[in-house]
């Protein structure tokens, strides 16, 4: 651990959902623009191992970094709003910290002691923020949960011990709370604030900024009233308001002084903050000259969380373009043949994101027909690449039982299978991995390189040969097929660079229809849209101005 390294711990109280993800990320914005560098770490205090195997309508989407780690949604937060690359270690769960401690147990490295909470535990979960320290001047630190889970202690006591490790000068505690306005009274209540410190002061840590979600602007008396009940300077009592759009956040945070306030706690010199870019951003996605529907079509709809960084990336999109994107989410258990037009009728652009099980399959399938036949713009990730293919083989090459083996195990055409065995380009050695293997990290994971065919949708998106996208799926295109495939007009337009692994597929005679197996999301930035998203848009924009004037 750097000695220059300052660490900012991120709390919750009240209740869940208050935002303390987009809190951390917008803190870590914040100092960014005054020329520091920082990181960002999630502490999660659920059991499992890592989100990897949960069910997006439990926990949201999992979001992958580069090194392959299968992560919270919130780590996409941090890196949409910050520099910050992150990795396996930004993000640690209680299964992670008690799995790791049972190891060394059973090794012996405790010398036959009796293995306890603590220190043990706290020891370890002190040991894992020391690892988000890359050298970074500050390292945000944020704690899942609410104050007063049970759950959540082990990760309380151990930031509440790290202040006497690192020393008061290089530690703050930000705690995120609600001030609800209540409509029958015709006024906010604090009283959940000052129970939510009064919790987090019970149990040895003093809160020395608090961030308080409310529907308005806290007046300096209620703002006042709060730091005499929590023991908080008034000005470190921040208004952190309801916003239409989240990239507002750091520009309300640094009205209300939050940044000054954080440097000044910790002893820091900074430059001025240079906001610009964030407003120019904000007003770019508040006053866009045009507007275009994009219908996402999957089996995770009714929790839109569960596509949080592809909703995002679609937005940025717009930007580039001057539109702004609104998303119609779609069912695709409710889409057979006779419904599909009705319930695409309003999309300018169609995509179908990843997903795993065969629920929904042919929802997904009769989307990919629609949009190929009529000519609207379709973008396929993961999941809807392969279903795309199949569509294609089914329809346009008669393969007419196609399927992929992930669905159909006795499939005469498993156009997509799963590969047991392949050359791993990262590493250079054989991977293997078969339908008995573990669910949990057996998937291709994180980034992996892809070389592009020139002069393709592709090709003319990026802008450069090779790229480098991020992974996460099990079953691969089948090349068995691909030859046949490409008799019939379907484009392989990005492998590895061996040539073994198809990457993007894509149909030249159409508007803009293209496929990729990776997640081109997670790269995803307000500030620098990816490449495939900025097209798809545009191509929805144009296809949008064609249906108006017809």
């Amino acid at each position: 651990m750097s000695s220059n390294t300052k660490f900012i711990f991120v709390t919750g109280g009240v209740l869940s959902s208050l935002g303390k993800g987009l809190a951390s990320a917008a803190i870590g914005a914040l100092l960014e623009s005054r020329g520091l560098t920082v990181t960002i770490q999630k502490l999660d205090p659920y059991i499992n191992v890592d989100p990897g195997t949960m069910n997006p309508f439990q926990h949201g989407e999992v979001y992958v970094t580069d090194d392959g780690a299968e992560t919270d949604l919130d780590l996409g937060h941090y890196e949409r709003f910050t520099h910050a690359q992150l990795g396996q270690d930004n993000n640690f769960t209680t299964g992670k910290i008690y799995n790791t401690v049972i190891q060394k147990e059973r090794r012996g490295d405790y010398l036959g002691g009796t293995v306890q909470v603590i220190p043990h535990i706290t020891d370890e979960i002190k040991a894992s923020i020391r690892l988000a320290d890359k050298g970074v001047d500050v390292v945000i630190v944020e704690i899942g949960g609410t104050i007063g889970d049970i759950e959540s202690l082990p990760f309380l006591e151990a930031i509440r011990q790290f202040r006497g490790d690192a020393g008061k000068e290089n530690t703050l505690y930000i705690h995120v709370t609600l001030v609800p306005y209540i409509s029958t009274a015709g006024e906010v209540k604090t009283k959940p604030t000052q129970h939510s410190v009064k919790e987090l002061r019970s149990i040895g840590i003093q809160p020395d900024i608090l961030l308080c979600r409310t529907s308005s602007t806290l007046t300096s008396d209620i703002k006042r009233k709060i730091a005499l009940f929590t023991n908080v300077d008034e000005d470190a009592v921040i208004t952190a308001k309801d916003v239409g759009c989240i990239y507002e956040v750091p520009l309300n945070f640094h009205s209300e002084g939050l940044d000054q306030k954080i440097i000044e706690k910790l002893n820091i010199w900074t430059r001025a903050p240079r906001l610009e870019a964030w407003g120019d951003l904000v007003q770019k996605l508040k006053a866009p000259r045009s507007v275009v529907n994009i219908a996402i079509v999957g089996k995770y709809v009714d929790l839109t969380e569960s596509y949080k960084s592809l909703n995002e990336a679609l937005y940025h999109g717009g930007i580039p373009n001057d539109c702004r994107v609104n998303l119609i989410f779609v069912d695709s258990e409710t889409i057979a043949p006779d419904t599909c037009s009705q319930a695409l009728m309003e999309a300018d652009g169609i995509l179908v994101p990843g997903g795993f099980g065969s629920r929904g399959i042919e929802g997904k399938i009769c989307t990919a027909r629609y949009a190929r036949e009529n000519k609207v713009p379709y973008f396929g990730i993961c999941l809807g690449m392969q279903v795309a293919v199949v569509e294609f083989a089914r329809h346009v090459a008669g393969l007419e039982k196609a399927n992929s083996s992930e669905f159909d195990r006795a499939t005469p055409y498993p156009v997509i299978y799963l590969m047991t065995e392949w050359l791993d380009d990262k590493t250079g050695r054989i991977e293997t991995r078969d339908e008995s293997s573990d669910k949990g990290a057996t998937m291709r994971l994180g980034a992996y390189p892809c070389r592009l065919r020139a002069d393709t949708m592709a090709s003319r998106a990026y802008g450069q040969e090779n790229i480098s996208e991020r992974h996460r799926h099990r079953y691969e295109f089948n090349n068995a097929f691909r030859d046949q495939l490409e008799e019939k007009g379907l484009v392989v337009s990005g492998t590895s660079p061996g040539g073994e692994l198809v990457e993007i597929v894509e149909l030249p005679d159409h508007p803009w229809f293209l496929g990729c197996q990776f997640h081109p999301e997670f790269k995803s930035r307000p500030m620098a849209p990816h490449p495939l998203f900025r097209e798809f848009i545009r191509a929805a924009c144009e296809n949008a101005k064609r249906r108006a004037s017809s």
